[in-house]
Order: structure tokens, then C-alpha cells, then sequence
């Protein structure tokens, strides 16, 4: 098949999604395609907020410091192929359509034999496996899709290091009610032997994680928050004191100190596991770390940043970020979120400091909630609220209510920063 049958054929398998998660789908597959999954040693990584910026900073890092080094990632911002890359290089077209109809082949064989049909998710996973063992990576940068333990990226057996970033309450009635029970879900990607590293927990959570380690013979490190300091920082970028070195994030939010400072701690450990960087290695790849969908400027006059933030540790961090560097300036708000998230908790932290809030509905996707029930669901803590019939509409609505000095932010999922970034730029393009 070429590349576009290969996308509608994972388009056509989001049927067999939705079920109990498990591992049994996953190996079969991967078994009867030779486990290449089992060639390749990785750096697998957890957690609820601050996966993605944890793994564009090693990523970029180890990149840069010669490795071959691949990075799977869920889901993708501006091209479906970014999901899976190496050294910055998204599989190709004709790559993808190649691993697709392989997989493809082996799953009819599977269907035949009444076994159930693998998920979109356990497809995209199996292409990537593929991808990076033909490219014969040294290491794989590895980002959990939902939870851990029984997450399908959680097939592979080389674990070098289990990265925890900060966990929250998210995917409750997949993961539990609890953050011990999600906690301990998402330290299920712990392996015998294996390194781990992580943040700031709440108590409840590191309890867990601890006991786990523990349990695995895993040595754990923890990152010195203390230690983490900004000594400048703004909208677009900050400076880092880190244990007596200094450096330049090109990301901004507060809580990048926090990601970047569990990056360093990473990089410490692969230094002791045969993946050694320089600090000026290190100093160049936090400095040259790109990751779209947190606090990612668009525009400029009026500036109009995109965020990714869709749950409650998320909006927490937003608000942050607000009152940090846009107090006293106007603001206009595009919200639109998935149904299945606490977006009444994320409306109660953000929506009051807009001035006009324009909701959407992510298209093609069964997940979002109606850009009119939202904007209800907004009106009782803000009444300055309208629904728009598109994208399309939504960043009109914008740019026609804000002024040059004023600020536009996007938030509430990641699946629609493409689509409004591309409107933008065509936007500026026609302006110019």
C-alpha cells in the first residue's frame, strides 16, 4: 500500500480501539514480526505533564552530541509523522507505507485465526519498532501512549533508564481514582536492574515509586528542585541555575526549570550507562530544544501562543505562566477540549482572565466536546464567551477583537495546535 492507504488503513482500525487495555495484542504482533523491539535499548518515559519537553531536551541533546538516537512521541503536533523520528528525522513516507503493509500482513494473518485485531496505537507502536531497528539507533527515547504498565510501548525488555515526570490525576477510568493506583500504573515501566529517574511527587506517588524500585533492584534518582533555580526568564525563554552550571532554555514556563533540571539528571545516569555528553554538549542541547504545544509563540503583534494544556496540572501551569508574564495586558482565548477530560476544573483556573473566550471543536474526533457546550459550560465564570463555527472562524474571531499589544492564547488539547498554527501563518502570508 502507498502512504495514503497506509493512513486510512490505522484510521479504519480505530474500531478495535477502546478496550481493556493489555499487552497480548502487542507481543503477538511483534513476535510473529521478529521482535525487533528486542535489538534496540531505550529511555522510556512516564508520567502525566512534561513528558514531551523532558524528551525534546534528551532528544535534542544526544542528538546533537553524536548518537543515533530515535523518539517516538503521542500524539504528533504539525505532522503525523513526527511521531516517530531520528536524529530529527521523520520516517518517510515510503518508510511508513513499507512497516504499514508489513504489519498489515501479519494482522490479517492474526484476524484469521480469530485473534483480535490490534488498536491504531499498538499499529503506530510496531511501525515505530521497525523503523528504529532498521535505522539501528543506539538509543530509543520512548514516550508512554496511556498509563505504563500495560501500555504497548511496555513490550520492550532493554530498559537503560524509566523516566517519572510529574504524575497527576488523568485517564482516571483507564488508570484509577487515586494517584497511588495511577502511580502505580505508570511505575510499571520500571524493569529489573533498570535506572529511574524522576521529580517532585506527591507524597502518595513517590511512595509508590519508591516501593516499586525497590521491588526491581532499580536505582532511583531524584531531582533537586531546590537546586533549580530561573534567574531570568519570559515568555519566550529562560536561564537555569542547575547545581552550579548555567543554562539557556529556549522553552518558557515555569515549570521547564522542573523538566529540564530531570533532563540533566538523565543525561548523569546515561553518562554512567555508556551514553556520555559534555557540558557543553548539554549546555547546547537544552539551549536548542524546540517542543511545539507549550507556551509556542505563533504570532507576534498580537503575540498569540499555543499551549497544549488539557487537564488540571496542566491548566495549574498555564495559569502560571498568565499571571507571570501577561499580567495587565488583554485576553483572548480559543478553548476547545475532549469531553473525557476535568475541563471544568481547567475553565475555573484559565477562563477568568480573558476578556473574549471563543470555544471549538476538534474535528474528526469523537472525543470533543461541542464547541457550543462549552461555551456554555464556560458562560457561569465568564459571560464574554461565543462558540465558532470552525478553526478557521475561531482565528478570525481573534485577530479581529485583539489590538497589537494585546495576547492570544490557545489551549485545552494538542490535537488541534496544527491546524491553528497553519491558519496563521496562511493568515500572515496573505497579510504580508
Amino acid at each position: 500500500m502507498d502512504y495514503q492507504q497506509s493512513r486510512a488503513y490505522i484510521k479504519d482500525a480505530e474500531r478495535y480501539a477502546g478496550g481493556a487495555l493489555n499487552l497480548t495484542n502487542i507481543k503477538e504482533l511483534m513476535n510473529r514480526l521478529g521482535n525487533p523491539q528486542d535489538q534496540l535499548k531505550y529511555v522510556h518515559v512516564a508520567g502525566t505533564n512534561g513528558k514531551g519537553s523532558v524528551i525534546a531536551y534528551l532528544y535534542t541533546t544526544l542528538s546533537e552530541a553524536g548518537y543515533c538516537v530515535g523518539r517516538y512521541i503521542s500524539p504528533s503536533v504539525y505532522s503525523y509523522r513526527e511521531k516517530m523520528e531520528v536524529n530529527g528525522r521523520a520516517v518517510s513516507r515510503e518508510q511508513f507505507a513499507g512497516y504499514v503493509t508489513r504489519v498489515a500482513a501479519v494482522i490479517k494473518e492474526m484476524t484469521t485465526e480469530g485473534l483480535a485485531h490490534p488498536t491504531p496505537f499498538e499499529i503506530e507502536t510496531a511501525v515505530a519498532f521497525l523503523f528504529f531497528a532498521e535505522e539501528n539507533c543506539d538509543l530509543v527515547i520512548l514516550e508512554v501512549g496511556m498509563g505504563g504498565n500495560l501500555d504497548a510501548t511496555n513490550i520492550i525488555k532493554n530498559t537503560i533508564l524509566a523516566v517519572l515526570v510529574p504524575i497527576s490525576m488523568d485517564h482516571q477510568s483507564f488508570l484509577g481514582n487515586t494517584l497511588a493506583e495511577i502511580a502505580e500504573k505508570k511505575a510499571g515501566i520500571i524493569k529489573p536492574g533498570c535506572a529511574v529517574a524522576t521529580v517532585g511527587q506527591q507524597p502518595e506517588t513517590m511512595a509508590v515509586i519508591k516501593r516499586v524500585c525497590q521491588e526491581n533492584s532499580a536505582d532511583l534518582t531524584v531531582a533537586d528542585l531546590e537546586a533549580a533555580k530561573a534567574v531570568k526568564e519570559d515568555f519566550a525563554g529562560q536561564t537555569l541555575e542547575y547545581k552550579g552550571e548555567t543554562y539557556e532554555l529556549s522553552l518558557a514556563g515555569s515549570y521547564q526549570t522542573e523538566n529540564a533540571a530531570l533532563a540533566i539528571e538523565a543525561l548523569n545516569i546515561l553518562d554512567q550507562k555508556g551514553y556520555p555528553t559534555t557540558i557543553e554538549q548539554r549546555k547546547t542541547g537544552l539551549k536548542d530544544t524546540k517542543w511545539n504545544g507549550r507556551l509556542t509563540i505563533i504570532h507576534r503583534d498580537p503575540l498569540f501562543i499555543v499551549d497544549g494544556a488539557h487537564n488540571p496540572a496542566a491548566a495549574d501551569m498555564l495559569e502560571d505562566s498568565v499571571r507571570k508574564y501577561f499580567k495587565g495586558r488583554r485576553m483572548f482565548f480559543i478553548m476547545g477540549v475532549f469531553r473525557d477530560k476535568d475541563y471544568h476544573y481547567i475553565i475555573r483556573k484559565l477562563c477568568p482572565y480573558a476578556q473574549q473566550i471563543v470555544t471549538i471543536e476538534t474535528p474528526d474526533n469523537p472525543r470533543a466536546l461541542p464547541a457550543g457546550e462549552l461555551a456554555e459550560a464556560i458562560r457561569p465564570c465568564n459571560p464574554h464567551v461565543q462558540a465558532a463555527e470552525s478553526i478557521q472562524d475561531a482565528v478570525e474571531k481573534v485577530f479581529a477583537m485583539a489590538g497589537q499589544e494585546d495576547v492570544i492564547l490557545s489551549f485545552g488539547s494538542l490535537s488541534f495546535i496544527g491546524e491553528i498554527t497553519a491558519i496563521v501563518k496562511t493568515q500572515e502570508e496573505k497579510d504580508s
